[in-house]
């Protein structure tokens, strides 16, 4: 076992991301990571679970959902495998969002702006870059047409950048955040408090007994699921080598 907590376990996420003493490393990757476009002085954590609206609304529970002093939503989500309509998932994540700022009676439709931001460790075929963010634009002029709505897709396996290539602080928070398990030092914590309190946290000896027990837990499921999914990829590849190499003994 590593010397930091694995961030794509779901324990291992909220204790970098998600827990009020961790609070200030949220604000300061979301501020790197919106850079030019929002300056966060503060969040708030507010229920992950959301209940139903109604009898068969379905509820949502979000992995991190905060509220900035603005009022504007800032929705956190890890994934590790790829889904089917993961993109759609997203929209209707932020809609349900929006949807819920609407008051009793009289409302003018001005809501606080949604933003959602999705580590994903895998990569979608509809996306070709690491970063990719999406708002509401004219196709033709590319000219945004409202803010309101965000979305930034980060697809760890199209990050590549060594150490050494890491200029930025948004740079450095990725190349911590994807090879964090495999770390046996902090990059850059010796100059950055930032990343100084990031390595205090993520220690795995400094974890309470019951988050010691809740990660062992995610732990497991996560190398399990990772298992899976190589050995469902390993016979994938050899099924089609076999049906590659009898078509063409036929022919």
């Amino acid at each position: 076992m590593g010397r930091y907590v694995n961030p794509f376990t779901d324990t291992g996420f909220k204790i970098l991301f998600g827990q009020e003493p961790s609070k200030p490393l949220l604000i300061d990757f979301l501020n790197n990571l919106l850079e030019g476009e929002e300056k966060i002085t503060d969040v708030t954590f507010l229920d992950k679970e959301k209940p139903r609206l109604y009898k068969k609304d379905r509820g949502l529970i979000y992995d991190i959902l905060c509220e900035t002093a603005k009022n504007d939503k800032i929705i956190v989500e890890m994934q590790n495998r790829s889904q089917e309509y993961f993109v759609e998932r997203s929209i209707y994540y932020t809609s349900q969002a929006i949807a819920r700022q609407g008051m009793k009676g009289e409302w003018d439709f001005n809501f606080h702006a949604v933003y959602f931001v999705a580590f994903m460790n895998f990569k979608l075929d509809e996306l070709d870059e690491f970063s990719t963010d999406v708002e509401l634009c004219d196709t033709k002029t590319h000219k945004v047409i409202s803010h309101k709505m965000k979305y930034v897709y980060l697809q760890l396996p199209l990050f590549t950048k060594t150490e050494a290539e890491c200029k930025t602080s948004f740079d450095r928070w990725i190349y911590i955040f994807k090879n964090m398990a495999t770390l046996e030092r902090i990059p850059w914590a010796p100059k950055d408090s930032i990343f100084s309190q990031l390595g205090k946290f993520a220690q795995i000896s400094n974890l309470s007994e019951s988050q010691r027990r809740k990660y062992d837990k995610d732990l497991k499921i996560y190398r399990d699921s990772v298992n899976v999914l190589n050995y469902a990829k390993k016979q994938g590849r050899d099924e089609g080598l076999a049906e590659g190499l009898a078509e063409g003994l036929a022919q």
